[in-house]
């Protein structure tokens, strides 16, 4: 028995598709909470693929199972959060998603495997695309078992981006203003913005014209975190 974890909820991947490709049941973990050695232990669990999981996996059980992880970058480069939008900001155009079993140190685990992966489109663009390649890696994984090796190279570590860091108010040109928009333009995540006055500005659905740059945009009154008098 599998399990496959994933808190994305427009995840692609899909236990059903994967039973028909190799045959094998797959539990699915729908919480963090469901994600403990004694539940898995209890369902009878061997191996577990999460794409797209946003949590801290407990130790115990990365320890009893063998825990497998998808990284949006060409491991040991860019560990860390938010990869895809460290990626774009420093202009890659392509990545790679790498398979790699969980270990205490955050994206350091040995690999398995790894598959090319454009960075053209929306940031929901781009996950349905490596949902697509992710499905394909789990059913090469179960079916050929690759040996996992050690990572090779100098790692490059990715800090986490927050909210305020969608704010492109400071960018020069129009290239920025549409990597910006076109990042973070995915379920779940707050959307490129700028505020003017009292006014924010979210913006989605961008494209890049030859002088332009064209978005949907939505006006709300910004929340400044003062109480009302």
């Amino acid at each position: 028995m599998y399990a496959l974890a994933t808190s994305r909820r427009s995840c692609q991947v899909t236990c059903e598709a994967l039973f028909e490709a190799t045959g094998a049941k797959f539990l699915v973990v729908k919480t963090k909470d469901q994600l403990t050695a004694e539940w898995l232990s209890q369902h009878g669990v061997t191996k577990i693929f999460l794409p797209h999981w946003s949590y801290r996996i407990p130790t115990a059980v990365y320890q009893a199972f063998e825990t497998i992880i998808f990284h949006m970058t060409d491991l040991p480069f860019g560990r860390g959060g938010s990869p895809l939008q460290n990626l774009i900001v420093r202009g890659h155009e392509s990545t790679a998603i790498t398979a790699l079993r969980c270990v205490e140190d955050l994206d350091a685990g040995p690999v398995y495997l790894k598959r090319p992966l454009s960075l053209n489109g929306s940031a929901e663009e781009i996950f349905l695309r490596a949902d697509r390649i992710i499905h394909s890696m789990i059913i090469d994984i179960i079916r050929d078992a690759p040996e996992p090796r050690p990572q090779q190279g100098e790692p490059t570590v990715f800090k986490r981006r927050r909210p305020e860091d969608g704010d492109w108010s400071q960018a020069t040109d129009l290239d920025t203003v549409f990597n910006y928009i076109r990042m973070l333009d995915a379920a779940g995540y707050p959307l490129a913005f700028i505020d003017v006055g009292p006014f924010r500005l979210d913006f989605s659905r961008a494209s890049r014209k030859t002088d332009a740059v064209l978005a949907d945009v939505r006006i709300s009154i910004r929340d400044t975190g003062e109480s009302e008098k």
